[in-house]
């Protein structure tokens, strides 16, 4: 089946408001295609299965499924397609076409006079998690405006993608330029960060997937900015003319995407590498599993791969077949798809793992994990879940007595807690009253404490009960006081759904504050947002500057909190129609994944996500104080 284009791909396609859709009728070719190999999952998915609905890639453009079918994650199901199939089957399924070339790009540069890229300025940001720390935490002199301002907002510019269902990651701001990452358009581009023209613009093989970072290549390199794509490799553009300077594979794997964002350590970039039979293993005649996570280092200047931890030894045969006669394999799973934080003055990477996808379980998946920056050796693991073995085959949590099990599902009966509890935003490092500890979230809804030298628990809360896509789902962030955990909750009801955000003050373990997330489907809200009755809660990670806590929620709705106190300063809701500087139809959407970013004394943020049943959205906001 097509499945998991958007679960562990990247997922594309017009995912405009007021797109037209006219669909192939019934005797299209492709029909009979899709009825073979994709209907099975795709016609009526489970209720709480990650697969898309046949709606979702109907929004999803004839590059990206082509893509996924013939070089990402469906390969195996494309490479059971005849070429004539292939064409059809994709034709039968893809978005009508859209504006084609690159006007977008064309009719918005900026005047001759204006492309110049100064990069003399600190930048606002580094990467994913702002700093090295992954605090996600600014100053006003980094942002470029007060937490006064940055909770008194309006739309300043709007800027549409082509092609794109949903924006991932997250840009970096030097100066007046705003570096993004257009991942399904498949372009990296330089923005002018009061206006939204373009400086420059440098097309992708495949599309930077992840958030950017920004740093030196070497001693004597340039200024750069690299990013991951779907075909794994780790892309580095010079800042100032976007030229491609090198692109290297750091995988061991060669079949699992770059996920999680890279960082620049010192001379080193750092990469976490994730892992995808946990979608695989849908396919009854998938040799269920083999893949696991990793973290590279690479040389900043050439690329070159200095060393890779991996999460476990190498899959081996377990000597038994699935239900379909198939061998079966293990250990595999404890994917890497956060960023990791590194603590240059120790030497140490801090690096967080999801759950393992087939047996053994191992003692790495859903933890937290300690490694050394010039050699790799692991220094200490905490696992906060034991005995997580879960794939897409299976159900969440135990079995019911007598449930018939799909073929990769095999070992539901072996010990397995089978939550899909990841880590799913990386390690927050958090200095302060004499001790260091490092800070994690997961998808259970527990936000963790641990000594940063040994790996040992000192406090813990859970918020909720947690789920596949709930809990803490891409990250946390801090104001050097507190941490605020922002929980997803989709679809989980009440009374245990937990959406909303925390406060937890870090030295004591205490909860300083809550706020509950609410529906919010007044006026023509349902219309807009379907799903706003059951995905409100807060996925992306949230953003501080200076003592206003800025996060963006599952239905689009972008709020600004005080810090201190957790009292709702303002809400803005982004999942609307905008006319953008580039001319393109432009529809805001689930704010997911990235979350907010900030610099020059503007916010941003990336409206749409359709990958998981969130509403799809095409828009990059920005956003200035009121004057």
């Amino acid at each position: 089946c097509l499945a998991v284009v958007v679960a562990a791909s990247v997922a594309g396609g017009l995912a405009l408001a007021q797109a037209t859709d006219a669909r192939p009728g019934d005797d299209h070719p492709g029909k009979a295609v899709y009825d073979k190999a994709c209907a099975a999952c795709h016609a009526a998915p489970e209720a709480g299965s990650r697969t898309p609905p046949v709606a979702a890639l109907r929004k999803m453009s004839a590059e990206t499924i082509t893509a996924a079918l013939t070089t990402g994650v469906m390969k195996p199901v494309g490479d059971g397609l005849d070429r004539r199939e292939l064409r059809d089957v994709v034709a039968y399924l893809a978005a009508p076409a859209g504006p084609a070339g690159t006007a977008w790009i064309d009719d918005n540069m900026c005047a001759a006079d204006k492309r110049t890229v100064d990069l003399s300025a600190k930048p606002a940001q580094i990467g994913y998690g702002v700093d090295l720390d992954n605090s996600r935490r600014m100053t006003a002199a980094q942002a470029g405006l007060t937490g006064k301002q940055a909770a008194n907002l309006e739309v300043a510019w709007s800027f549409a993608m082509p092609k794109t269902s949903g924006l991932r990651g997250n840009g970096v701001v030097v100066g007046s330029t705003l570096f993004y990452p257009a991942g399904q358009a498949n372009y990296v581009l330089a923005l002018d960060t009061r206006t939204g023209c373009v400086k420059w613009a440098t097309p992708t093989t495949s599309g930077i997937r992840n958030s950017l970072a920004y740093g030196k290549l070497g001693a004597n390199g340039p200024m750069a900015l690299v990013g991951g794509g779907g075909d794994g490799k780790l892309t580095a553009f010079d800042a100032k003319t976007g030229k491609v300077i090198w692109a290297v594979d750091p995988r061991h794997d060669k079949t699992v995407p770059l996920s999680g964002s890279a960082i620049f350590a010192g001379d080193k970039i750092v990469v976490p590498i994730s892992a995808i039979d946990v979608a695989n293993a849908m396919r009854p005649n998938f040799e269920c599993c083999k893949g696991h996570g990793a973290v590279a280092a690479v040389d900043a200047a050439t690329g070159k791969v200095l060393w890779t931890w991996h999460t476990m030894e190498t899959a081996k045969p377990l000597g038994r077949k699935n239900a379909q006669g198939v061998d079966l394999y293990g250990p595999s799973g404890a994917p890497i798809w956060s960023s990791p934080s590194v603590d240059l003055r120790k030497g140490v990477v801090y690096t967080a793992t999801g759950e393992n996808t087939s047996p053994p379980a191992t003692g790495t998946s859903d933890s937290l994990v300690a490694l050394d920056l010039a050699t790799g050796r692991q220094k200490w693991v905490f696992q906060a879940l034991a005995n997580d073995v879960w794939n897409m085959s299976c159900p969440v949590g135990p079995p019911a007595p007598g449930t018939k099990l799909k073929p990769n599902c095999f070992f539901a009966t072996e010990g397995s807690v089978m939550r899909d509890h990841d880590f799913g935003g990386g390690p927050l490092i958090w200095r302060g009253k004499g001790r260091e500890l490092i800070l994690g979230g997961q998808k259970s809804g527990d936000v963790w404490a641990v000594d940063a030298a040994t790996g040992k628990q000192v406090w813990h809360h859970q918020f909720g009960k947690g789920s596949p896509l709930g809990g803490v789902h891409w990250g946390i962030a801090t104001d050097g006081v507190r941490v605020f955990a922002p929980i997803a909750d989709p679809g989980v009801p009440e009374p245990l759904n937990a959406a909303g955000l925390y406060a937890i003050d870090i030295a004591t373990g205490k909860v300083a504050w809550s706020w509950k997330a609410q529906p919010g489907c007044d006026h023509d809200r349902k219309t807009k947002v379907p799903t706003c009755d059951v995905r409100f809660g807060i996925s992306a990670p949230p953003l501080v500057i200076d003592g206003t806590v800025i996060a963006g929620g599952l239905d689009g709705r972008l709020y600004a909190f005080d810090a201190k106190t957790g009292a709702l300063l303002a809400t803005h809701d982004t999942a609307v129609a905008y006319q953008t500087v580039n001319k393109l139809a432009g529809a805001g959407g689930s704010i997911d994944a990235g979350g907010p970013f900030a610099g020059d004394g503007m916010v941003f943020v990336g409206s749409g996500y359709g990958s998981f049943g969130q509403q799809a959205g095409n828009v990059l906001v920005a956003f200035r104080p009121k004057k």
